[in-house]
């Protein structure tokens, strides 16, 4: 588990979560509530517009850190572990249905997924413990997502990455288990591929 100097758990508030539904979900809303949601989206999108400025001193796992041990229980009902991924570079990100640039990202992740797997890199998505499990399937499902998706019903593997509620968040951990960088919101994909395949090389 990653935590502060004084041993106890990283966390986010839960007023940096960008809890909106995507379009098929979005329930009618009154319009002050239009108006708050919207506000709370623009905060967020300016917080992340400062890229690596503010967000840097947010707490979390960090790059340096042992990844957490974790066992992700797979859609299928099958099992995976941060054990299991050593030998392998990979991607765990921490994602929602609920969650508009997770969604917007989602197609970049599948992207960069199929032009590594093949050299040894693996990624893992893990479902919010808020978001519903039939609304991961369905959308796992319906867009045929090529990697591992899993469910964190009980918010313990969030909790072991530095008590993860900032959506998305993703780390790149490296054969050895170690995380290499975190990111908050959408990755510059560019650069991650670039990283990706260094670390691949190694």
């Amino acid at each position: 588990v990653c935590a502060d100097t004084e041993g106890r758990p990283f966390g986010l508030r839960s007023e940096l979560s960008d809890n909106s539904r995507i379009t098929s979900l979005r329930p009618r809303l009154s319009k002050p509530m239009h108006t708050f949601m919207l506000s709370r989206r623009q905060s967020l999108t300016a917080l992340l517009s400062i890229g690596g400025v503010a967000l840097v001193g947010l707490p979390g796992c960090s790059a340096g850190d042992q990844a957490p041990s974790s066992t992700f229980v797979l859609l299928d009902g099958t099992t995976t572990s941060t054990e299991q991924l050593k030998g392998k570079v990979s991607l765990i990100n921490f994602w929602a249905t609920t969650c508009v640039t997770c969604v917007k990202e989602m197609p970049a992740l599948v992207d960069t997924y199929q032009k590594f797997k093949d050299r040894g890199f693996e990624t893992v998505a893990v479902a919010m413990s808020y978001d519903q499990p039939a609304w991961v399937l369905n959308y796992a499902q319906s867009r045929q997502l090529p990697f591992k998706v899993a469910l964190d019903n009980t918010g313990d593997i969030a909790k072991s990455w530095g008590d993860v509620k900032l959506t998305p968040t993703t780390y790149l951990v490296d054969k050895q288990g170690q995380i290499v960088k975190r990111f908050l919101g959408e990755p510059d994909f560019g650069a991650l591929h670039g990283l990706i395949d260094k670390l691949l090389a190694a």
